[in-house]
C-alpha cells in the first residue's frame, strides 16, 4: 500500500521546520520556501521548453533545481533553533555562488552588448527563463530578511541574487540561439 500524500498535520494553520519546530504558514521561513519552490518550478517549466528546442543549458536548469532543495533546506533549519547535527546536514557553501558567476560569465562572453532595457521576449524558452527570474528576484527578498535576522545562511541570499542574474544571461542567449528578437523598451510619446 502507498503511503498517504496527505498528513492533517497542517489543518490548523501551522507547519513544522527541519527542527521540528511548528510555526504559523505565515511565517517568513514558509513565505521563503514557498517562494524557491515557485522558483524551482517556474524553472522547470522554462527548462521544459529550452529542452523542445534542443538548448544544452537544460541540464545545468536542472542542477539548479537540485541546488534549489539545498536552498529549501537551510531556510527550513532556522539557525536559532538548529542543532549541530541539522546544521550539518543543511550548510550552504560558496561553491554554488562560484559556479554561478563561472556560467554567467560564459554566456555574457557570447552576447551581444545590452545597450537598452530588455522586455521579457525572445521566444517561450526565453520568456520561461524571464518568468523565473522575476520569481526568483522575488524568493531572494523573502530569504534576506532570514538571513539578516541571522536564521539564514548569507550563502543562500547570494545564491538567489547570482542566479537571477544567470536566469537573465541565460534568456538573452536562448533568444539568440533561436534566432527571436528580444523586444527593448520604448518610452511612450506623451
Amino acid at each position: 500500500r502507498a503511503p498517504r500524500i496527505y498528513t492533517r498535520t497542517g489543518d490548523s494553520g501551522f507547519s513544522s521546520t527541519f527542527t521540528g519546530e511548528r510555526r504559523p504558514k505565515g511565517d517568513r521561513i514558509f513565505e521563503a520556501l514557498g517562494a524557491t519552490d515557485e522558483l524551482s518550478s517556474a524553472i522547470g517549466l522554462a527548462g521544459e521548453f529550452s529542452s523542445e528546442k534542443g538548448h544544452t543549458f537544460v541540464d545545468q536548469l536542472h542542477k539548479v533545481q537540485c541546488m534549489l532543495q539545498d536552498v529549501g533546506s537551510n531556510i527550513a533549519t532556522p539557525l536559532s533553533s538548529a542543532r549541530e547535527a541539522h546544521l550539518k546536514r543543511t550548510s550552504f557553501g560558496e561553491q554554488p555562488v562560484l559556479e554561478l558567476e563561472q556560467w554567467i560569465d560564459s554566456y555574457s562572453e557570447q552576447l551581444p552588448p545590452l545597450r537598452a532595457f530588455i522586455l521579457p521576449s525572445g521566444g517561450r524558452s526565453s520568456a520561461a527563463l524571464h518568468f523565473s527570474r522575476a520569481v526568483c528576484r522575488r524568493a531572494e527578498r523573502c530569504v534576506v530578511p532570514l538571513v539578516q535576522a541571522g536564521e539564514a545562511d548569507p550563502n543562500v541570499a547570494k545564491y538567489l541574487n547570482r542566479l537571477s542574474d544567470y536566469l537573465f544571461v541565460l534568456a538573452r542567449y536562448a533568444a539568440m540561439k533561436e534566432g527571436k528578437e528580444e523586444k527593448i523598451y520604448i518610452k511612450p510619446k506623451p
